[in-house]
């Protein structure tokens, strides 16, 4: 990285700060950003304003998971959603004015936004997003920067006083930062960091912590008080309860762990939970449910070290379960108990880590994406003999009947989210002794018309993992078990675990292509695999009680949290028949008698239209 080190600038404004990058790079920025919390919304929405404002300006974005709450162009979505977002984010939060240009294609021609990871879905309507979408493993993310001549990284930082000095660090976003400061101290090309600080960020040391003299500048501003975006805690529902089920059977003592974040990963915590906590009733749920060759079923006595690139609300659970208690020894004689590359959860996952006590802040160490994500790093032996017996669980969209996993792409190309570190975990699993690396999906969706759709399939359009990799894959039916097997055993195995409906058409299929024996039947207890089937399951005490919406709490009131799950069920019969909820509103005798809270909450306790009746009607039969 060339030029002269020079003292970093203290700067008091926003705006002071895009006066500093201008001054220094000129009018061609080749911006960088952290992926997900880390970003510094102010200064970007600065620099977008100035670039937008000047077409002699050149702004080019790189970055991931830019976030932002859900949209939605309906009214009830809009009613219930507004009021939300202003209590949970405030009123004052800086949405990211680049990345809604984007996917409305309202950029100016003199910007561009470059992401390698998508938030789930927000792009797929974006022309420009979908061109410049970089498919890039997240190990791989610093060498794209290098390729691109970035120029300038802008970072939310966090400070700590002592001893009359500022302390910095990287945070929430040790991920890449660094390496790519290293990767440039190796060329000639110019790189400066400018650092944010956000009062709420919290501090966290270790391979996070940098010097002030890493950045070129560092702005601490007062304007920089508003709330750290925060994910709000959304229902799991029951299947998803059960694939997370049979997931936590492949946990084994002692052993590591790595999990993402959504409701699949939440429904592995809240199994975990119940099975170090309950033990009784774990025992009983798994033999009420497809037996799982191999289960570990017993309390957590070792207890569990986390390897994961995205710190979750999950890890501080188990935590606090007292189940993420196995230590390992760092480089530096470390007991670490959690390695992070990145953290994005909820507002009590940030409370937590801000008011660690001083024996859980030391054993909890962020740091490099490199270190997390794979093997290649100069201490190789001792990162090996940390992960012992890891279980690295991913979610898909799609899986073949042959083992291809369709994470992130559908078959038209379209990008929804990203490979992220998604082929890293399932690569690095094949490195390591007893590894396991688990694919979890729901076996069937909606698509938008309504129709049911099988989510284990022949064809894929896009392969994030190939064949080769196959490993475990799980759905609401149970787990396959498909490293080591032939085509034809992988088929027989992904069949068992397939919805009922759609069996015999892949069946044929298979046989067509002469992967499966012509004389081969599908064992009757496979036969069985139906929604009725499983609701008679979880039906039951023990899953009734134990398969909740929202085991770890929610950011919604209460009548939020029944608003929230009426509003998920009419979305989903709406794709299902329209009449449906037409025939449900009009037919269904409902009385606005306790759900009145529920009906202010919507505006809908005193309906001033036809149309608002109708709503009011609507809520009432699915509340």
């Amino acid at each position: 990285m060339s030029g002269e080190k020079l003292k970093t600038k203290i700067l008091s404004t926003i705006s002071e700060g895009a006066d500093f990058i201008f001054a220094e790079l000129g009018n061609d920025l080749r911006l960088a950003a952290p992926l997900g919390l880390g970003k510094p919304n102010q200064l970007l929405n600065e620099i977008y304003q100035r670039a937008a404002n000047d077409p002699k300006k050149s702004l080019k974005i790189f970055t991931a998971l830019s976030l932002g709450l859900p949209q939605t162009n309906e009214e009830l979505g809009k009613r219930f959603l507004k009021p939300f977002a202003d209590r949970h984010l405030g009123n004052d939060y800086p949405v990211l004015q680049y990345y809604q240009a984007a996917v409305s294609n309202k950029l100016p021609s003199n910007i561009q936004v470059h992401e390698f990871y998508f938030q789930a879905g927000t792009a797929q309507k974006s022309e420009h997003l979908q061109r410049n979408y970089q498919s890039v493993n997240y190990t791989h993310v610093c060498e794209n920067i290098l390729l691109s001549d970035v120029n300038v990284i802008v970072q939310l930082v966090a400070v700590k006083k002592e001893n009359g000095k500022n302390r910095y660090s990287l945070s929430c976003n040790p991920d890449l930062t660094t390496d790519v400061v290293e990767l440039y101290k190796e060329t000639t090309k110019k790189l400066i960091v400018v650092a944010v600080i956000h009062p709420d960020l919290p501090f966290l040391a270790g391979d996070a912590e940098v010097s002030e003299d890493f950045f070129a500048a560092v702005i601490q501003s007062d304007e920089v008080k508003h709330q750290l975006f925060a994910l709000p805690r959304t229902p799991i529902s029951k299947e998803d309860h059960l694939i997370g089920f049979y997931a936590s059977q492949f946990v084994r003592d002692g052993g590591t762990l790595q999990i993402g974040i959504g409701s699949l990963s939440d429904a592995i915590v809240s199994a975990l939970k119940t099975r170090h906590q309950d033990n009784s009733r774990y025992q009983r749920m798994a033999q009420d449910l497809e037996p799982v060759v191999g289960a570990h079923t017993d309390i957590f006595k070792q207890g569990l070290y986390g390897l994961t690139e995205m710190l979750t609300d999950g890890f501080m659970h188990l935590r606090e379960y007292g189940i993420l208690n196995r230590q390992v020894t760092d480089d530096k004689n470390q007991k670490t108990y959690l390695h992070g590359a990145f953290i994005l959860g909820s507002k009590a996952l940030y409370q937590w880590l801000r008011h660690l006590p001083a024996q859980d802040a030391q054993g909890l160490r962020m740091t490099r994406v490199s270190k997390v994500n794979d093997l290649y790093d100069p201490q190789e032996l001792l990162l090996r003999k940390q992960r012992i017996h890891p279980r690295f669980f991913n979610t898909t969209m799609q899986v073949t009947l042959l083992g291809e996993a369709m994470s992130e792409t559908l078959s038209d190309g379209v990008v929804v989210s990203g490979v992220g570190g998604q082929f890293n975990f399932i690569t690095m699993s094949r490195e390591l002794k007893d590894s396991i690396s688990i694919l979890m999906l729901r076996s069937k969706r909606l698509d938008k018309d309504g129709k049911s759709i099988s989510n284990i399939v022949w064809n894929p359009g896009h392969v994030t993992v190939p064949r080769h990799l196959r490993d475990v894959v799980i759905t609401e039916y149970g787990a396959a078990f498909l490293k080591g097997k032939t085509d034809e055993q992988c088929i027989k195995a992904l069949l068992a675990i397939t919805d009922s409906q759609f069996q015999e058409g892949l069946i044929k299929t298979a046989k067509a292509a002469g992967k499966l024996a012509q004389d081969y039947i599908l064992p009757s207890e496979f036969k069985n695999n139906t929604s009725a089937s499983l609701a008679k399951t979880l039906a039951t005490n023990d899953f009734s009680e134990t398969f909740t919406p929202f085991p770890f709490g929610s950011d919604f009131t209460s009548e939020e949290e029944k608003i929230a799950l009426a509003l998920e069920k009419i979305q989903q019969d709406k794709k299902i028949s329209l009449w449906k909820i037409l025939c449900k509103a009009f037919f269904t005798k409902a009385s606005s008698q306790g759900f009145e809270k529920e009906l202010q909450r919507l505006n809908l306790d005193k309906p001033k239209s036809i149309k608002h009746l109708f709503y009011r009607r609507l809520v009432l039969a699915y509340l």
